[in-house]
């Protein structure tokens, strides 16, 4: 029970390339976009009321 995970040097791997992908499609975006995307609790907003125009506050309340 106490056996802890550990991660292969070919899952490392390719997690840096997953994370490397998104930064590339990330920066692609924000220059297409001409401004920057927002990050952490704005990203979560942003992407919330993108949907359906609510915030998740208001979903919330429903």
């Amino acid at each position: 029970m106490g056996e802890e995970r550990k991660s292969s040097k070919a899952g490392d791997r390719a997690a840096e390339g997953l994370r490397e992908a998104a930064s590339k499609e990330e920066t692609k975006n924000e220059s297409k976009m001409g401004h920057d995307l927002a990050k952490g609790a704005d990203r979560f907003e942003e992407r919330s009321k993108s949907s359906d125009g609510k915030s998740a506050e208001e979903k919330q309340k429903g």
